[in-house]
């Protein structure tokens, strides 16, 4: 651990001592390392080494806070988060969580431990090669990187509550061009894991090449209504902007369409959503969140049935429920707000093979592309995104489609869910596997 207890205490003990009536201090340590390579040369390399505190009090149920990167500054993040609390209206739900039991999550690499640059570059190698050997119409490669870190994180307050872990990460990323008939389409691909030995680079090269080559041709489309199948990376999209919806936050502030609706069948019965903290080697997974209670899985959606949101400490006071341990920040200069750990979209009774999802109907549009999905509104439920793919009819591809539109609002969208394949696929920490969904509205 390269992060100091000793360092946390002393803040802890002088926050007290000036009139903190509670304190917290979040301490974080961390070596990075990414590579990004061009025509199998090394084009770029970033290393850094980064050392970061906060520290959040609560004085006369007002808040204050306060960080630096500096250890010598450490009187002054006091004096500045106790002074920063004067200037802001009491709140009579801030709290900080008492010490718990956390699980035993396995989060770190030894083969990470320290971020080496010639496995960094090997690998990025391997990515940028991967794609342009796949096929002779990938002519250009925009990015192909390695990245790799390792962290130290200290979690101290003064309700006792004391929390360290080390966790390591590495992923891979990128964009190629695929050049042909007159036509050039891009493809991406990246994955990631807390494990080097999980993350296949080569496999990613060769996806994004896939990728850009199913577009070459594209065209418009007619406006239809059709089924539509959700490539698992577009899936996953949908599942993270489905995430803002299920955020207590963003149902006290009125700003989630499934405010008020525990219990109520929300989605289609087929599909289940679980957060889940301590699956290993996850990019999500921790033992415990950004304020130190431990991680768990649970159901938010059990069988189409919303049971639950996802909590902070803050928030939970405003409910009279425990936090279910999805504080999370941005950093150590943030303050903790409320999000997934690991996302997990299912699909009972079963999963098909992904190839028999195109079989199950007659004609169906493919997406493997979205652009937009930030815009969807999570008040409403309303989206409208550009789409790329493919127009299938009983089984084979008939053309690639490009700047379609998809419409509608994600709880219906959600309740025509049809099938899914054995294709759940991890990005971020997002996963969820293709998705076959009924009759949708495509324009042009």
């Amino acid at each position: 651990m390269r992060t100091d207890r000793g360092f946390a205490a002393r803040l802890l003990d002088s926050a007290g001592s000036k009139g903190a009536d509670l304190a917290e201090v979040y301490l974080k340590s961390s070596r990075k390392l990414s590579v990004e390579v061009r025509e199998q040369r090394m084009e770029a390399v970033k290393s850094s080494v980064d050392f970061g505190y906060s520290l959040r009090i609560i004085k006369d149920g007002r808040l204050g806070f306060s960080y630096s990167t500096k250890r010598e500054d450490a009187d002054t993040v006091v004096e500045n988060a106790l002074e920063s609390s004067r200037w802001v209206e009491r709140d009579e739900h801030l709290d900080l969580p008492l010490p718990g039991e956390h699980p035993v999550v396995r989060i770190y690499d030894d083969a990470l431990a320290s971020p080496d640059r010639e496995t960094a570059l090997t690998k990025a190698l391997a990515i940028e090669k991967a794609a342009l050997d796949f096929d002779a119409r990938i002519t250009k490669v925009r990015k192909a990187s390695a990245s790799f870190s390792d962290t130290d994180l200290l979690i101290m307050n003064s309700r006792g509550l004391e929390k360290a872990c080390s966790a390591t990460a590495c992923s891979g990323q990128i964009t190629v061009v695929a050049e042909g008939g007159g036509d050039s389409q891009m493809g991406w691909d990246s994955n990631g894991s807390r494990f080097l030995r999980d993350v296949a680079f080569e496999d990613v090269g060769r996806n994004a090449a896939r990728r850009a080559l199913q577009l070459l041709g594209a065209k418009k489309m007619d406006g239809t209504r059709a089924h539509v199948i959700l490539d698992n990376a577009v899936a996953s999209e949908f599942l993270e902007i489905f995430a803002s919806l299920l955020s207590s936050d963003s149902v006290q502030k009125g700003k989630s369409l499934l405010a008020g609706r525990l219990n109520e069948e929300v989605i289609t019965p087929l599909v289940s959503i679980v957060d889940d903290g301590c699956i290993e080697g996850r990019l999500g997974s921790r033992p415990f969140d950004d304020e130190g209670v431990p991680a768990s899985g649970k159901h938010l959606i059990l069988d189409g049935v919303l049971k639950g949101y996802m909590y902070n400490t803050y928030t939970a006071k405003k409910d009279r429920v425990v936090s279910t341990g999805n504080a999370v920040k941005g950093g150590f200069p943030a303050l903790p707000s409320v999000g997934p750990l690991n996302l997990s979209l299912a699909v009972s009774p079963s999963s098909v093979h992904r190839g028999e999802l195109f079989a199950l109907v007659e004609k169906v549009l493919y997406v493997t592309d979205a652009m937009g999905m930030h815009t969807a509104n999570p008040v409403s439920g309303e989206f409208s995104i550009g789409v790329s793919g493919l127009w299938i009819e009983k089984g084979k591809v008939k053309q690639a489609v490009k700047e379609a539109i998809i419409s509608g609002n994600i709880l219906d969208f959600l309740k025509k869910v049809e099938a899914a394949g054995d294709d759940v696929r991890v990005y971020g920490n997002m996963a969820s596997p293709s998705l076959l969904i009924g009759p949708t509205d495509i324009s042009a």
